[in-house]
């Protein structure tokens, strides 16, 4: 098992040069994992030897960011290209049936690579509506299998956290029942034979893994590996390396099929960790970061994030480059030849970082939007500065107080974010401001 969380486009041929015109891609998007929660990233305590290995083999990024710091609002950037206020998703979407989500013009990815000749699955979360037409069959996707809410019990299937208890477990959109099947091995299994399905090519496969997202139940193999760490760490360590076994799965299964060597891999997590209360309030690692999941400071936006594709991609190498999960929907779109939708695309394409460190970044800065009304939290970045309007600090490293509604930081010289230099550069804040209603005149 090499490899981890993923995006994979798979190229069926005998010649990289001849493939690569119509890579099988395969995207598996993480839940809830924390900023450095790899050994390549710095963890020290958990075990993930896939997702090293990937890193060993491909491209590692360091300054890659999520879409937006909830789970929602991440996908819709993912899916779309676009800014998540921009697609219709600012925030989170119901979990309850019959409640629709993201708007049916948005052109998805699965849309797009439909559209370009690939069969189109689904695997695993959506949390982008939950009516017929805003479920994945609805948004481009040929095949699904998954939960349509936020999150479910592993084994039962049943999403708990804001009654009635409801089942949610569905395949092509009718409910079906596998109580007792633990889902992690279910979502492998399903890609695997959709991948057998579909092997003669092309395929696009979008495997959105609910790990390590609560509950977290790791298997008993990693239970007892881990029991000597404390909890919280040693539930969500549990969950992790549970993933990374699971993701090997499918990655050796490429291998004994001989689509590895013809294959695009990317991993990317959709946001920081948690700390909600369901999460006992903390496990996962944002390191030297302030913030987590449902924040815009570094560790809710910053996230583990590798690309590898064997003798396209050097191996063992960094990207520092700044870069946003709205990326890849054009960079698939590069490496597959797939058109892209005549409508504006807030990502840009990171082929030419990928295959050539010396390029310059496609951004030099970039919006992010969590929620609507009266006061959002926003940020703008422009180059090393970042200005964060009405922030929050779900890791609670540092209070926040009325004078931080505008929180000036220089990520360059303090990556941190714990002092707010807004007031030392009034006129850096009139800058970003200024941008940031360029930015809303482009959404409006």
């Amino acid at each position: 098992m090499r490899y981890g969380l993923v995006f994979i486009l798979c190229i069926g041929s005998t010649s990289i040069a001849a493939a690569a015109d119509r890579p099988n891609v395969l995207l598996i998007y993480t839940d809830d994992q924390g900023s450095i929660d790899l050994n390549c990233y710095g963890a020290t305590d958990l075990a993930t030897p896939n997702l090293d290995a990937l890193a060993r083999r491909g491209v590692r990024f360091t300054q890659m960011y999520a879409p937006s710091a909830i789970c929602s609002a991440s996908r819709a950037g993912l899916l779309t290209g676009r800014f998540p206020v921009r697609a219709g998703v600012p925030g989170n979407v119901s979990s309850q049936e019959g409640v629709a989500g993201m708007p049916t013009d948005e052109v998805t990815l699965a849309e797009m690579m439909r559209e370009a000749g690939y069969a189109t699955g689904h695997i695993g979360k959506w949390h982008l509506g939950y009516t017929p037409e805003t479920m994945p069959n609805g948004q481009g996707f040929d095949y699904s299998f998954g939960h349509m809410g936020g999150c479910i019990d592993n084994y039962s299937h049943f999403f708990y956290w804001n009654g009635p208890n409801r089942h949610d477990l569905w395949r092509n959109g009718k409910q079906i029942w596998e109580d007792g099947q633990f889902f992690p091995d279910r979502m492998a299994e399903e890609c695997i034979q959709f991948i057998d399905a579909n092997r003669k090519g092309p395929f696009f496969v979008y495997w959105a893994i609910n790990v390590p997202h609560y509950p977290m139940q790791g298997t008993q193999k990693w239970r007892d590996h881990y029991k000597h760490l404390k909890a919280p760490r040693r539930m969500y360590a549990e969950f992790v390396s549970t993933m990374d076994e699971v993701v090997g799965r499918v990655l050796d299964h490429l291998e004994e099929t001989g689509l590895d060597e013809n294959t695009l891999v990317i991993f990317q997590s959709d946001h920081g960790h948690s700390t909600e209360e369901r999460a006992f309030f903390g496990g996962g690692n944002a390191g030297p970061y302030r913030g987590a999941k449902g924040c815009l400071f570094e560790g809710g936006l910053r996230v583990p994030s590798i690309v590898s594709m064997p003798g396209v991609i050097p191996g063992g190498e960094v990207r520092g480059q700044l870069s946003v999960g709205c990326d890849w929907y054009p960079t698939i779109a590069d490496f597959c030849g797939a058109k892209l939708p005549d409508r504006t695309i807030d990502g840009r394409s990171l082929k030419e970082v990928i295959v050539d460190g010396k390029q310059n970044g496609p951004h030099s800065g970039f919006y992010w939007q969590l929620g609507r009304g009266n006061a959002p939290q926003w940020v703008v970045r422009d180059n090393d500065w970042k200005l964060l309007g009405n922030p929050r600090d779900r890791s609670e490293k540092a209070p926040l107080g009325p004078a931080d509604k505008l929180f000036l930081v220089n990520l360059k010289q303090d990556s941190s974010e714990m002092t707010n230099l807004a007031g030392d550069h009034p006129d850096v804040v009139k800058r970003l401001l200024a941008r940031r209603e360029e930015y809303l005149r482009s959404i409006d």
